[in-house]
């Protein structure tokens, strides 16, 4: 009998191109989601799996959260798109924001990440007059030209630009200038090869996007020491790092504090909006203030529903161990999984950072996009598909983290170290062990 996923994602291939509505949603085997509770999701099969990919990042307190539905429930049931003047709860989430994030003392929200990033790199445009910005190879900032390079390239197109899409013109490739997370020399040579026409410097504090890449002691403050002599704007896309890792996002961890700061993801556990904050005489500039002369709209900018999933969010955040606890869970699940691979030798390293884990296939330190070459791609998907069979979800595709939520229990980490210990036993007697094979695939987010 064929197995209903297969049968629905042909029909769903039959009317939409590919059959997913992002790219990164088409992964083999190919799944059809049905139901989503907890830690837990379901196929059109029946089939549950624990869930550790968290729709990238955004599940923070776990799927369906009876809490966050029930505010979104109650405001429907008061206020519905209005489209003119502001609503109560766009106050109170700005005030939330501003309560929070250091570098927050105005807010404008949107619906996605990629909104964010782009409206502040048009902002800082706008300030600095200025047109090129530095990114860093293997951060993800989103879909837009600006930033849709250099993610995840193969060896042969580092120190190159390497544009993820097709139609992106020239002018705008040369604009973007990519230099190596953690490498504050060759940041410097940049600034100085491109003085006076660099508007802005965007970072993952955390780069996420390529698993979990921590930043060297001292490397987020030369960058903030950087961009602040040479009257560069320092953007933080905390799209990821923002709410999971502290209320503050990693800059209140880190004491670092950039001129914007773009979130989403966590910020309401699952429910479309983001936001963009940053200094008052730089969010002043936007022409929602009456003075302001860079444009900034959009429809569902503010929907009330966004702004209650992310209250009611960031309320539970306040009010109960979420941290406490997904750290916990997550320092749990990376040292059993460095326990199995060094019991059982296999070339691996864990990495991560509070809720966030990824075990890459290969040896030594992690501190750029070009250590993770190194990744066996093959073993990495491999056991990735055998968790799926067995009902473990970690997304199979190379280098992509996965996240804890606060729903995961002690038993269903355990459960899942053991089922990861019985995979890599088998991986590791289907075949010898190998030092790695070069990252080919370019999925970026």
């Amino acid at each position: 009998m064929e197995d209903r996923n297969r049968e629905l994602f042909a029909e769903a291939s039959a009317v939409i191109p590919g059959g997913v509505n992002t790219s990164l949603r088409r992964i083999e085997p190919p799944l059809v989601f049905t139901r989503a509770h907890g830690a837990i999701i379901a196929d059109v099969e029946g089939r549950e799996y624990i869930d550790y990919h968290a729709a990238f990042g955004p599940v923070i307190l776990g799927h369906n959260v009876e809490a966050v539905n029930q505010r979104v429930r109650e405001t429907m049931q008061r206020l519905d798109l209005i489209g003119v003047g502001t609503t109560d709860l766009e106050i109170a989430l700005a005030r939330k924001i501003c309560a929070h994030i250091p570098s927050a003392e105005k807010v404008l929200f949107c619906n996605s990440g990629s909104e964010a990033t782009y409206q502040a790199i048009r902002l800082a445009r706008a300030v600095t007059g200025r047109r090129k910005i530095i990114k860093f190879q293997g951060c993800y900032h989103g879909w837009h030209d600006a930033v849709a390079m250099n993610v995840i390239s193969p060896a042969e197109r580092l120190g190159q630009r390497d544009p993820l899409s097709a139609g992106i013109f020239p002018e705008v490739v040369d604009a973007t200038l990519v230099c190596r997370f953690n490498d504050l020399e060759d940041v410097e040579r940049t600034i100085r090869e491109h003085r006076g026409e660099i508007a802005a410097l965007i970072v993952e504090p955390i780069p996420h996007n390529i698993g979990c890449v921590l930043p060297k002691p001292g490397f987020l403050e030369g960058l903030r020491e950087l961009t602040r002599q040479h009257d560069i704007l320092l953007i933080f896309d905390e799209v990821v790092t923002g709410f999971r890792h502290h209320l503050g996002g990693y800059q209140k961890i880190c004491g670092v504090i950039p001129d914007l700061t773009t979130l989403g993801k966590s910020m309401a556990n699952g429910y479309p909006i983001a936001a963009l904050c940053g200094r008052r005489e730089l969010m002043d500039r936007f022409n929602t203030h009456p003075e302001g002369d860079v444009f900034f709209a959009g429809t569902y900018n503010g929907h009330p529903l966004g702004c209650a999933a992310a209250l009611a969010t960031i309320e539970i955040l306040e009010t109960q161990p979420v941290h406490e606890r997904i750290f916990r869970l997550g320092e749990r699940m990376r040292s059993g999984l460095r326990e199995i691979v060094e019991r059982l030798g296999i070339p691996a390293t864990v990495a991560g950072f509070g809720s966030v884990f990824v075990l890459y296939f290969l040896e030594g330190p992690i501190e750029s996009y070009a250590d993770l070459l190194r990744n066996d791609v093959e073993r990495f998907l491999t056991y990735r598909r055998k968790l799926i069979e067995r009902g473990i979800f970690e997304l199979p595709l190379n280098l992509k983290r996965n996240h804890i939520s606060f729903s995961h229990t002690e038993e269903q980490i355990e459960h899942t170290l053991q089922v990861a210990e019985d995979v890599l036993k088998e991986i590791a007697a289907s075949r010898p062990l190998s030092r790695g094979r070069e990252a080919m695939s370019t999925h970026p987010n």
